[in-house]
């Protein structure tokens, strides 16, 4: 189906709530199956309890927009999918959705304003990417990395002395300050065996209550520029939105201890790529950890980090446990069964750009099964069920000027949004 015709299909129906005009009743089932398609690969064991008996699941394992099947964009009421495809403005059009489960890189705005629901499930995964980012910082520490690196390459030293020099830079965490940039629930899981390892915690988050640092043992400072020239090891927790893209740039760096270590295990895109490399060849940043790239899919061959020494790189996988899999795709589908069963955007938990359907003309008038005609207002006859699965499961209050005493790019964090919360992704606290 051409793309103009998807379009006019949508805008057709919604013409018809606008004139208060319902679609006609026809004999044989009045709900048709909607297509729900799984794009995250093709183990739909979790999925299809859940799903079998209110749509027709179709499942691929898709890394780009060009891996999409053309009955997914054509026909697809929802979609699951991962963090490989970047769904811009232009690529959301070529959708006919309503429904869109991902975990992250979506103009949510845009899809808004398409009529689509964008959600994710942000309570997943807090112990393993905590668990995660101290594994990192612990592994940069005691240059384990490296030092493996040097066995294999066979530089391993035979004397005292080689091996000294080999080993250079290892460091104790006893009495290091570790700063953390957002605390919400994964560093609140974080932090406390962090302390535990002997590090000195102070974090950095002006949207917490008053207090909660004592009952946590934990230093609280008010400035970034204070965690930075504090800490000895940066870590990043902090959700990515408008105001803190590239928070760690060229600028922010020089404010940082000579010889810091950086971690980000959370959004590529708070880090510029260029300045990060930078530092890292110059020596300012001693060494860094990175679990993420502010482009994904990533192409370490063509990135300016691909000759930064002290750097160790993990594949976006620092929530990839197999009980965090299981939860995920069950949490997604449950999702999913509550668009079908219920109406949109109200019956979504995790919806992200409701925002932008509450404020659109159309979608404020809109009758939602006109909108959803087949797959609102299905008799929900049996309760979810229960899958098996394993038991164990952003910027300086008094930021610097520059000689033209123009603004500079981390002053538009100072004005946050009160309600934004550092553990939700571009998701306002309720």
């Amino acid at each position: 189906m051409a793309l103009v015709d998807k379009h006019k299909i949508k805008r057709e129906r919604l013409d018809r709530i606008c004139e208060g005009i319902r679609p006609q009743i026809t004999k044989g089932p009045l709900h048709p199956r909607p297509m729900v398609a799984l794009l995250h690969g093709c183990d739909c064991t979790v999925d299809m309890p859940i799903l079998k008996d209110l749509a027709t699941v179709a499942f691929c394992d898709a890394q780009s927009r060009q891996e999409i099947h053309e009955n997914v964009l054509n026909g697809a009421m929802g979609t699951m999918m991962y963090h490989t495809i970047t769904l811009t403005r232009e690529v959301s059009e070529e959708f006919c959705l309503w429904l869109l489960l991902l975990h992250d890189d979506v103009d949510i705005k845009a899809a808004g304003e398409l009529v689509i629901a964008v959600c994710n499930i942000p309570s997943a995964a807090m112990e393993e990417t905590a668990d995660s980012t101290i594994c990192h910082i612990l592994n940069m520490y005691w240059r384990n990395t490296w030092l493996y690196q040097a066995l294999r390459e066979g530089t391993w030293g035979q004397s005292v002395e080689q091996i000294r020099e080999v080993a250079s830079g290892a460091a104790c965490v006893g009495w290091e300050t570790l700063g953390l940039i957002g605390f919400g629930g994964t560093q609140q899981a974080f932090a406390v065996p962090a302390k535990t390892f002997g590090f000195s915690v102070i974090f950095y988050n002006l949207y917490l209550q008053d207090g909660i640092e004592g009952s946590l043992g934990m230093q609280r400072v008010f400035t970034l520029q204070d965690l930075l020239c504090q800490s000895d090891c940066v870590s990043l927790h902090c959700n990515l939105n408008e105001y803190n893209h590239h928070l760690i740039n060229d600028f922010t760096i020089k404010q940082m201890r000579q010889g810091a270590f950086l971690v980000n295990a959370v959004r590529g895109g708070l880090v510029d790529g260029k300045a990060f490399a930078h530092s890292l060849k110059e020596g300012r940043i001693q060494g860094a950890a990175l679990d993420v790239n502010e482009s994904e899919p990533f192409n370490f061959a063509q990135s300016p980090l691909k000759d930064a020494p002290n750097l160790i790189f993990t594949p976006h996988t620092a929530c990839n446990s197999q009980q965090v899999s299981l939860e995920m795709m069950e949490a997604a589908a449950t999702e999913i069964h509550r668009a079908i069963t219920g109406r949109l955007p109200g019956s979504l938990r995790n919806c992200v750009n409701k925002e932008f359907f509450v404020t659109s003309a159309l979608w404020s008038v809109a009758d939602q099964q006109a909108i959803h005609s087949g797959i609102v207002g299905i008799p929900v006859t049996h309760n979810l069920p229960t899958v098996a699965h394993p038991s164990q499961s952003p910027s300086p209050n008094q930021p610097t000027k520059h000689g033209d005493n123009q603004e500079h790019p981390n002053e538009k964090l100072q004005r946050m949004p009160a309600d934004y919360h550092s553990d939700t992704l571009g998701k306002k606290r309720q």
